[in-house]
Protein backbone atom coordinates (compact mmCIF):
# COMPACT_ATOMS: atom_id res chain seq x y z
CA UNK A 1 0.00 0.00 0.00
CA UNK A 2 1.26 3.47 -0.87
CA UNK A 3 0.38 6.30 1.52
CA UNK A 4 0.52 10.11 1.29
CA UNK A 5 -2.46 12.18 0.11
CA UNK A 6 -3.79 9.15 -1.78
CA UNK A 7 -3.72 5.61 -0.42
CA UNK A 8 -3.36 3.02 -3.17
CA UNK A 9 -3.65 -0.74 -2.79
CA UNK A 10 -5.17 -3.82 -4.38
CA UNK A 11 -7.59 -6.36 -2.97
CA UNK A 12 -10.06 -9.00 -4.16
CA UNK A 13 -7.21 -11.18 -5.50
CA UNK A 14 -5.64 -8.02 -6.98
CA UNK A 15 -8.63 -7.50 -9.26
CA UNK A 16 -9.83 -4.34 -7.50
CA UNK A 17 -7.63 -1.24 -7.27
CA UNK A 18 -8.45 0.81 -4.19
CA UNK A 19 -7.86 4.58 -4.18
CA UNK A 20 -8.55 6.50 -0.97
CA UNK A 21 -8.36 10.27 -0.57
CA UNK A 22 -6.22 10.54 2.55
CA UNK A 23 -6.34 14.12 3.78
CA UNK A 24 -9.21 14.03 6.24
CA UNK A 25 -11.28 15.93 6.96
CA UNK A 26 -11.27 18.15 3.88
CA UNK A 27 -9.57 15.90 1.27
CA UNK A 28 -8.84 18.98 -0.84
CA UNK A 29 -8.35 18.28 -4.54
CA UNK A 30 -5.12 20.24 -4.95
CA UNK A 31 -2.21 19.87 -7.38
CA UNK A 32 -0.59 17.08 -5.38
CA UNK A 33 -3.81 15.08 -5.06
CA UNK A 34 -4.55 15.55 -8.77
CA UNK A 35 -1.08 14.29 -9.61
CA UNK A 36 -1.48 11.19 -7.45
CA UNK A 37 -4.88 10.37 -8.92
CA UNK A 38 -3.55 10.88 -12.43
CA UNK A 39 -0.65 8.48 -11.77
CA UNK A 40 -3.06 5.89 -10.35
CA UNK A 41 -5.26 6.02 -13.46
CA UNK A 42 -2.13 5.59 -15.59
CA UNK A 43 -1.41 2.41 -13.62
CA UNK A 44 -4.91 1.12 -14.40
CA UNK A 45 -4.38 1.78 -18.09
CA UNK A 46 -1.14 -0.24 -17.93
CA UNK A 47 -2.63 -3.11 -15.87
CA UNK A 48 -4.99 -5.26 -17.95
CA UNK A 49 -5.82 -7.51 -14.99
CA UNK A 50 -7.61 -4.74 -13.05
CA UNK A 51 -11.34 -5.40 -13.16
CA UNK A 52 -12.40 -2.14 -11.48
CA UNK A 53 -11.33 0.80 -9.34
CA UNK A 54 -12.95 1.91 -6.09
CA UNK A 55 -12.36 5.55 -5.14
CA UNK A 56 -13.38 6.49 -1.60
CA UNK A 57 -12.07 8.65 1.23
CA UNK A 58 -10.65 8.77 4.72
CA UNK A 59 -12.56 10.83 7.28
CA UNK A 60 -16.20 11.93 7.34
CA UNK A 61 -16.20 13.84 4.05
CA UNK A 62 -15.34 12.86 0.49
CA UNK A 63 -13.96 16.31 -0.37
CA UNK A 64 -14.56 19.98 0.33
CA UNK A 65 -13.43 20.67 -3.24
CA UNK A 66 -10.44 22.12 -5.06
CA UNK A 67 -7.90 24.43 -3.49
CA UNK A 68 -9.25 27.99 -3.64
CA UNK A 69 -5.70 29.34 -3.45
CA UNK A 70 -4.87 27.43 -6.63
CA UNK A 71 -7.91 29.06 -8.29
CA UNK A 72 -6.38 32.51 -7.92
CA UNK A 73 -5.65 34.25 -11.25
CA UNK A 74 -1.91 33.57 -11.19
CA UNK A 75 -2.37 29.82 -10.69
CA UNK A 76 -5.77 28.87 -12.09
CA UNK A 77 -4.68 28.01 -15.65
CA UNK A 78 -2.19 25.39 -14.47
CA UNK A 79 -4.61 24.00 -11.90
CA UNK A 80 -7.58 23.79 -14.29
CA UNK A 81 -5.54 22.14 -17.01
CA UNK A 82 -4.26 19.49 -14.58
CA UNK A 83 -7.74 18.81 -13.15
CA UNK A 84 -9.34 18.62 -16.58
CA UNK A 85 -6.59 16.32 -17.84
CA UNK A 86 -7.35 13.99 -14.91
CA UNK A 87 -11.09 14.08 -15.60
CA UNK A 88 -10.57 13.32 -19.29
CA UNK A 89 -8.35 10.40 -18.32
CA UNK A 90 -10.99 9.10 -15.89
CA UNK A 91 -13.61 9.32 -18.63
CA UNK A 92 -11.61 6.91 -20.80
CA UNK A 93 -10.23 4.74 -18.00
CA UNK A 94 -10.47 1.16 -19.34
CA UNK A 95 -11.64 -0.25 -15.99
CA UNK A 96 -14.92 0.97 -14.42
CA UNK A 97 -14.44 3.45 -11.58
CA UNK A 98 -16.78 3.02 -8.61
CA UNK A 99 -16.97 5.97 -6.22
CA UNK A 100 -18.15 5.84 -2.58
CA UNK A 101 -19.24 9.12 -0.97
CA UNK A 102 -20.02 10.10 2.59
CA UNK A 103 -20.43 13.57 4.03
CA UNK A 104 -19.70 16.58 1.87
CA UNK A 105 -18.71 16.15 -1.76
CA UNK A 106 -18.28 19.62 -3.18
CA UNK A 107 -16.76 21.54 -6.06
CA UNK A 108 -13.78 19.83 -7.64
CA UNK A 109 -14.42 16.80 -5.42
CA UNK A 110 -17.84 16.28 -6.99
CA UNK A 111 -16.39 16.84 -10.46
CA UNK A 112 -13.89 14.03 -9.85
CA UNK A 113 -16.62 11.80 -8.42
CA UNK A 114 -18.90 12.39 -11.43
CA UNK A 115 -16.08 11.47 -13.82
CA UNK A 116 -16.28 7.92 -12.45
CA UNK A 117 -18.74 5.37 -13.76
CA UNK A 118 -20.96 4.62 -10.79
CA UNK A 119 -21.38 6.57 -7.57
CA UNK A 120 -22.57 5.06 -4.28
CA UNK A 121 -23.64 7.68 -1.74
CA UNK A 122 -24.77 7.94 1.84
CA UNK A 123 -28.42 9.11 1.77
CA UNK A 124 -27.40 12.01 4.02
CA UNK A 125 -24.37 13.01 1.95
CA UNK A 126 -24.24 16.59 0.66
CA UNK A 127 -23.27 17.06 -2.99
CA UNK A 128 -22.90 20.47 -4.59
CA UNK A 129 -21.09 22.90 -6.87
CA UNK A 130 -20.86 26.08 -4.76
CA UNK A 131 -18.37 27.85 -7.06
CA UNK A 132 -20.91 30.43 -8.21
CA UNK A 133 -20.98 31.84 -4.67
CA UNK A 134 -17.33 32.80 -5.17
CA UNK A 135 -18.19 34.43 -8.53
CA UNK A 136 -16.67 31.62 -10.58
CA UNK A 137 -18.23 28.52 -12.14
CA UNK A 138 -17.48 24.80 -12.25
CA UNK A 139 -16.15 23.94 -15.74
CA UNK A 140 -16.18 20.14 -15.54
CA UNK A 141 -19.51 20.05 -13.71
CA UNK A 142 -20.96 22.32 -16.41
CA UNK A 143 -20.21 19.51 -18.87
CA UNK A 144 -21.02 16.50 -16.68
CA UNK A 145 -24.11 17.53 -14.72
CA UNK A 146 -26.44 18.20 -17.70
CA UNK A 147 -25.64 14.77 -19.09
CA UNK A 148 -26.18 12.99 -15.76
CA UNK A 149 -29.02 14.93 -14.17
CA UNK A 150 -30.68 16.66 -17.13
CA UNK A 151 -30.44 20.30 -18.15
CA UNK A 152 -32.90 21.85 -15.68
CA UNK A 153 -31.58 20.07 -12.59
CA UNK A 154 -28.01 20.84 -13.65
CA UNK A 155 -28.77 24.54 -14.07
CA UNK A 156 -30.45 24.58 -10.67
CA UNK A 157 -27.30 23.23 -8.99
CA UNK A 158 -24.81 25.26 -11.05
CA UNK A 159 -26.63 28.61 -10.79
CA UNK A 160 -27.78 28.38 -7.16
CA UNK A 161 -24.70 26.65 -5.76
CA UNK A 162 -27.01 24.65 -3.51
CA UNK A 163 -26.20 21.14 -2.32
CA UNK A 164 -28.40 18.09 -2.67
CA UNK A 165 -28.66 14.95 -0.56
CA UNK A 166 -27.45 11.53 -1.56
CA UNK A 167 -31.04 10.43 -2.00
CA UNK A 168 -31.69 13.31 -4.41
CA UNK A 169 -28.46 12.53 -6.27
CA UNK A 170 -29.78 9.02 -6.94
CA UNK A 171 -33.17 10.37 -8.04
CA UNK A 172 -31.48 12.75 -10.49
CA UNK A 173 -29.17 10.08 -11.92
CA UNK A 174 -25.93 11.52 -10.52
CA UNK A 175 -25.46 8.49 -8.25
CA UNK A 176 -26.40 4.85 -8.73
CA UNK A 177 -27.31 3.82 -5.19
CA UNK A 178 -27.83 5.35 -1.74
CA UNK A 179 -26.67 3.29 1.22
CA UNK A 180 -25.67 4.07 4.80
CA UNK A 181 -22.33 2.39 4.02
CA UNK A 182 -21.49 3.37 0.44
CA UNK A 183 -18.09 1.66 0.52
CA UNK A 184 -19.74 -1.66 1.43
CA UNK A 185 -22.38 -1.09 -1.26
CA UNK A 186 -19.70 -0.50 -3.89
CA UNK A 187 -17.77 -3.60 -2.79
CA UNK A 188 -20.97 -5.65 -2.93
CA UNK A 189 -21.60 -4.38 -6.46
CA UNK A 190 -18.10 -5.41 -7.47
CA UNK A 191 -18.48 -8.87 -5.93
CA UNK A 192 -21.88 -9.51 -7.51
CA UNK A 193 -21.49 -7.96 -10.92
CA UNK A 194 -17.83 -7.48 -11.89
CA UNK A 195 -15.46 -9.83 -10.06
CA UNK A 196 -16.35 -12.94 -12.03
CA UNK A 197 -16.15 -11.35 -15.47
CA UNK A 198 -13.31 -11.20 -17.96
CA UNK A 199 -11.27 -8.05 -17.34
CA UNK A 200 -10.55 -7.89 -21.06
CA UNK A 201 -14.21 -8.04 -22.02
CA UNK A 202 -15.09 -5.47 -19.36
CA UNK A 203 -12.69 -3.06 -21.04
CA UNK A 204 -14.26 -3.56 -24.44
CA UNK A 205 -17.78 -3.24 -23.01
CA UNK A 206 -16.89 -0.05 -21.14
CA UNK A 207 -15.30 1.50 -24.21
CA UNK A 208 -18.38 0.67 -26.29
CA UNK A 209 -20.77 2.15 -23.72
CA UNK A 210 -18.76 5.24 -22.85
CA UNK A 211 -16.96 6.34 -26.01
CA UNK A 212 -19.48 8.94 -27.21
CA UNK A 213 -20.02 10.25 -23.68
CA UNK A 214 -16.29 10.63 -23.05
CA UNK A 215 -15.60 12.29 -26.40
CA UNK A 216 -18.45 14.79 -26.10
CA UNK A 217 -17.65 15.73 -22.49
CA UNK A 218 -13.96 16.18 -23.33
CA UNK A 219 -14.73 18.40 -26.32
CA UNK A 220 -17.13 20.53 -24.28
CA UNK A 221 -14.61 20.75 -21.46
CA UNK A 222 -12.04 22.29 -23.79
CA UNK A 223 -14.53 24.99 -24.80
CA UNK A 224 -15.64 25.67 -21.24
CA UNK A 225 -12.04 25.86 -20.00
CA UNK A 226 -11.39 28.59 -22.57
CA UNK A 227 -14.52 30.44 -21.41
CA UNK A 228 -13.27 30.25 -17.82
CA UNK A 229 -9.71 31.39 -18.49
CA UNK A 230 -10.28 33.94 -21.25
CA UNK A 231 -13.70 35.21 -20.21
CA UNK A 232 -14.52 34.74 -16.53
CA UNK A 233 -11.01 35.41 -15.24
CA UNK A 234 -11.02 38.79 -16.96
CA UNK A 235 -14.04 39.88 -14.90
CA UNK A 236 -13.69 42.03 -11.78
CA UNK A 237 -16.15 39.98 -9.73
CA UNK A 238 -14.31 36.70 -10.22
CA UNK A 239 -11.17 38.25 -8.75
CA UNK A 240 -13.17 39.86 -5.94
CA UNK A 241 -15.02 36.65 -5.04
CA UNK A 242 -11.88 34.56 -4.75
CA UNK A 243 -10.00 37.27 -2.88
CA UNK A 244 -12.87 37.78 -0.44
CA UNK A 245 -13.01 34.05 0.29
CA UNK A 246 -9.29 33.86 1.03
CA UNK A 247 -9.49 37.01 3.17
CA UNK A 248 -12.60 35.66 4.97
CA UNK A 249 -14.77 38.70 4.27
CA UNK A 250 -17.96 39.46 2.38
CA UNK A 251 -17.44 40.20 -1.31
CA UNK A 252 -18.30 43.58 -2.80
CA UNK A 253 -19.69 42.94 -6.26
CA UNK A 254 -19.26 45.44 -9.08
CA UNK A 255 -21.31 43.21 -11.41
CA UNK A 256 -18.61 43.43 -14.03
Amino acid sequence: MTEGPLKVWREKDDRLLRLRLNRAKANIIDAEMIGRLDAAINDVIASPDVHAVLLDHDGPHFSFGASVEEHMPDQCAKMLQALHSLIKKMLICPAPILVAVNGQCLGGGLEVAMAGNMMFVNPQASLGQPEVKLAVFAPAASCLLPRLAGQQAAEDMLLSGRSISGDEAVRLGIALQADANPEAAALAYFDEHLAGLSASTLRFALSAARQNFAESVSADLDRVETLYLEGLMNSDDAHEGLKAFVEKRSPQWSHS
